[in-house]
């Protein structure tokens, strides 16, 4: 694994590498909204980043001409899609979406079945917070992300019907704001979690009443579906017929066109498997033969491939995904329900909104967010995930791409401060070890709070990303301005997703600003300045849209969040030096910094690391003048980030990365001081003194 900026090779290797993965994505086609072309994906991006691109204008031509007949010869033979239509079901007024969209046989039958489920007794109140009673469906079948590229009359137009679990269904629906239901069972609610540790494959159940309707076209005649759970199925004078549970029906000449209705109602009954006549397999099968053999021919064109470049890349990918399907698996490609009241709903209820107003082409409304002045967190998660559900339609594939460019960041950042073995343990330790929930942080964190959709890992790793590029290559001069801009650019996005990481974004910037200006480098100065200036679009929503001058959100003063301002701390000072040991301000002071040195893992048991590792930043960032100069500079960021962890709710998912640049600076300190310390005198005899206690005897020269 090498880092990816010092081996980019000659002028121009970067472009060449982003524009052989856009022909690999043309390939796959979009949206790429599941587990297998994710994965080929994957593979080519991985062969391209550590391989050689090559420069010929005579390999573009023949991969571009590759990726045009394997985009036409897809095309060309698809079997056609099946028009797949789903929503939630509840029963509404007599106008309602559902009521009017749906034929009156199936919906009497749901009606009913819903009646059986959940009774009276057990339902929330009318116009109560949170109750699922008035949030009805607007549409009979619910919008789909999926369907932007494949566009049909119901929800979206599926290549397949195979599915034994609604989660990795994709079901979009589920995390729209409107279902923000707080009920619980035996009340409809959202959904249940097993929080069994070895249950990753199987972590969420959908627990909402809903239903899936397919239209069968006429080439898959001769198929056959199967079914668990309750189906009803049109007949030939639009009668709809319930057939057992449990069974296969063959699809005759008389079924193409015919609406099919499978129903669950009751959690966890329904599953649909479509088997095709062989021409459609035979079309299917062809197709991606076409898919493969293309990504392939890519590779062979454009790649001279360093095998053994790949192999620690793969193996870090590797423990990634494996820790990521132990916490969730459904974030490799499924849709579960996120929290009641969590930020993950949030972002992706209003995201979804974002994208239909974009779609309608209400720019205006899609351009202000959900929100006329941002109030909750971050507002640059919501604008993410509208993008996410272009590029990968109904699924968080988006958010899993950033999570694993993690291992990469954390790994290029040691290289730059550490000999290539330190950097290599480091970020094996980090991805593989959870030893980060005692101290630091570890990749677990940061997978486990993506996969609930919340914003603090995406800034999160925005931030190391752009931290890695201003700071630049252990060798050689100053970044150049594209660089500059970039890096300011993934700064600036970073405090957009999540304004709490701006004091290591903006004291880093500053101090890369300073060194431009001191060493004349105008250019690279003016570059980080531009790349930054998009974080001026968050005050200037607000006062185009709210006519509110509000900096970056309005949540920032919340008593629940500015928990601890400096004048509570001065307050706390006057208490102890008049010896009121029993002082609320006091008292509230203690709790804070407890707090922050229990972090990340909220156990007393790390305060004594937390306070050792506290002190070795103040040191080698006050007293290290044979340290890297950015080394220290990161240094400063990271106290100027312990300070506002000291102010703000010490909640440790807004901290991962200062922890984490925390931990790179204690190894990069053991890494230069214990060479020195085990030659001075005071270590040997230590050193001997444990030799003998061992019983150790040095083997004598033969």
């Amino acid at each position: 694994m090498t880092s990816m900026r010092e081996d980019a090779g000659p002028a121009g290797a970067g472009w060449r590498r982003v524009a052989a993965l856009a022909f690999a994505i043309a390939i796959v086609g979009v949206p790429i909204n599941n587990v297998a072309p994710y994965a080929l994906l994957l593979i080519v991006t991985l062969v391209i980043f550590t391989g050689e691109v090559s420069a010929r204008a005579s390999a573009w031509f023949t991969a571009a001409a590759i990726v045009f007949a394997a985009v036409s010869g897809q095309w060309l033979i698809s079997p056609p899609r099946i028009a797949e239509g789903h929503n939630v079901f509840l029963p509404g007024p007599p106008d309602g979406a559902l009521q009017r969209g749906l034929p009156t046989e199936v919906y009497r039958h749901m009606a009913d079945e819903f009646e059986a489920q959940y009774p009276s007794a057990v339902r929330c109140l009318p116009g109560a917070a949170f109750c699922w009673q008035g949030s009805h469906p607007e549409r009979a079948f619910a919008f789909s992300a999926d369907g932007i590229f494949h566009p049909s009359d119901l929800s979206r137009a599926a290549p397949t019907i195979d599915f034994s679990d609604p989660v990795w269904l994709r079901l979009g629906f589920i995390n729209e704001l409107r279902y923000n239901w707080y009920a619980s069972a035996p009340d409809v609610h959202r959904g249940d979690r097993d929080r069994r540790f070895w249950m990753g494959l199987r972590r969420w159940h959908l627990a909402m009443p809903w239903f899936e309707m397919i239209r069968l076209p006429a080439a898959f005649v001769g198929g056959e579906l199967c079914w668990r759970g309750e189906l009803m199925w049109e007949g030939a004078d639009e009668h709809f017929a319930a057939l057992p549970e449990d069974n296969c029906r063959a699809i005759a000449p008389g079924d193409a066109g015919r609406r099919v209705f499978g129903i669950a109602i009751k959690p966890d009954t329904l599953a649909m498997h479509l088997t095709p006549p062989w021409r459609v397999r035979l079309l299917q099968f062809v197709t991606a033969a076409i898919e493969l053999a293309a990504a392939f021919g890519l590779i062979v064109v454009l790649v001279r491939l360093k095998a053994r470049r790949t192999i620690l890349p793969f193996l870090v990918i590797g423990l990634a995904m494996l820790v990521i399907v132990i916490n969730d698996a459904s974030f490799l490609g499924g849709v579960r329900p996120f929290d009641r009241g969590d930020d993950g709903l949030f972002y992706d209820g209003v995201g979804r909104v974002i994208l239909q107003k974009f779609l309608a082409r209400d720019i205006y409304g899609a351009l202000e967010g959900g929100e006329k002045v941002f109030y909750y967190g971050g507002p640059g998660l919501r604008y993410f995930r509208a993008l996410e559900h272009v590029v990968f339609g109904e699924s968080y594939l988006g958010y899993l791409s950033l999570v694993l460019l993690l291992p990469f960041l954390t790994y290029a950042l040691a290289r730059r401060f550490l000999p290539e073995r330190w950097a290599l343990a480091f970020v094996l330790i980090f991805t593989a070890i959870p030893v980060g929930e005692l101290f630091g942080s570890t990749f677990i964190d940061y997978a486990k709070w993506a996969a609930r959709g919340f914003a603090d890992p995406a800034a999160q790793i925005l931030l190391l990303w752009g931290l890695w590029v201003i700071v630049g290559p252990r060798e050689g001069g100053g970044p150049r301005v594209a660089v500059a801009v970039g890096g300011a650019l993934l700064f600036a996005l970073a405090v957009f997703t999540k304004p709490i990481v701006a004091p290591i974004a903006g004291i880093v910037l500053a101090g890369a600003g300073l060194a431009a200006l001191a060493q004349r480098q105008w250019r690279r100065l003016g570059g980080m300045c531009i790349g930054f200036l998009p974080v001026l679009v968050m005050p200037l929503h607000n006062w185009y849209f709210g006519h509110a001058f509000v900096l970056l959100s309005s949540n920032a003063r919340l008593p629940g969040t500015y928990v601890m301002p400096p004048s509570a701390y001065l307050s706390a000072l006057g208490e102890l030096l008049r010896l009121n040991f029993s002082g609320a301000y006091l008292h509230q002071a203690v709790v804070q910094i407890g707090a922050w040195l229990s972090e990340p893992s909220q156990s007393l048991a790390s305060i004594p690391f937390n306070v050792a590792a506290a002190a070795i930043v103040v040191y080698v960032t006050v007293r290290g003048r044979d340290f890297d100069p950015w080394l220290r500079l990161i240094g400063g960021a990271v106290l100027a980030e312990y300070v506002v962890d000291m102010i703000y709710a010490a909640t440790p998912r807004y901290f991962f990365e200062m922890w984490l640049l925390t931990a790179l600076i204690v190894v990069v300190f053991v890494a230069r001081r214990l060479p020195g310390c085990m030659q001075k005198p005071s270590w040997q005899r230590a050193e001997q003194t444990l030799r003998r206690f061992f019983g150790y005897r040095p083997a004598e020269a033969s």
